[in-house]
C-alpha cells in the first residue's frame, strides 16, 4: 500500500484530533490543498456517519477559506482514491479552462507561506459536523 507524502509542518494550516489540512506537496495549482483523515482508513465508506460528517465539515470550511484567501470562483473537490488512505484534494480553479489533472505534471512545492494566510481565514471548524 502506498503512503501519502509526508507534509512539512509549515504546509499544515488546520489540524484537530481526526484530520489535518495542508498545502499539497505537489500542487496542481496555487493553493492546492489536501485534507487527510489521520487514522489510516482505506475507504471513505468505512467512516462512521459522525466521522464522515466531521470530515466533510472540515472540507467545507477549508474550501470557504480558500475561496476567501485566493479570490477564485471555483474550487475543484476531488476524492480520487489513488492512495488507499482517506483524503480529499481541493484544487483552486483560476480560469474557465480549469486544469486537466490527468495531463498535469506537478512540481514539488517549496514555499508554503500561503498556509499562514489560509489559516487566518478558516472559521467555525471547531464544531463536529
Amino acid at each position: 500500500m502506498t503512503d501519502l507524502p509526508q507534509s512539512p509542518k509549515e504546509a499544515i494550516f488546520y489540524e484537530d484530533e481526526y484530520v489535518y489540512a495542508c498545502l499539497a506537496l505537489y500542487p496542481l495549482t496555487k493553493g492546492h490543498t489536501v485534507i487527510v483523515w489521520k487514522e489510516r482508513i482505506s475507504d471513505i465508506h468505512s467512516l462512521s456517519d459522525t466521522e464522515y460528517g466531521h470530515l466533510m465539515h472540515v472540507v467545507d470550511r477549508v474550501r470557504d477559506a480558500l475561496l476567501r484567501t485566493l479570490e477564485v470562483e471555483k474550487i475543484y473537490m476531488m476524492y480520487m482514491d489513488e492512495i488507499k488512505h482517506v483524503h480529499w484534494h481541493l484544487v483552486p480553479r483560476y480560469d474557465e479552462e480549469g486544469v486537466n489533472v490527468l495531463l498535469h505534471s506537478p512540481k514539488q512545492a517549496s514555499d508554503f507561506s500561503l498556509a499562514n494566510v489560509v489559516r487566518g481565514n478558516i472559521v467555525d471548524v471547531d464544531t463536529r459536523g
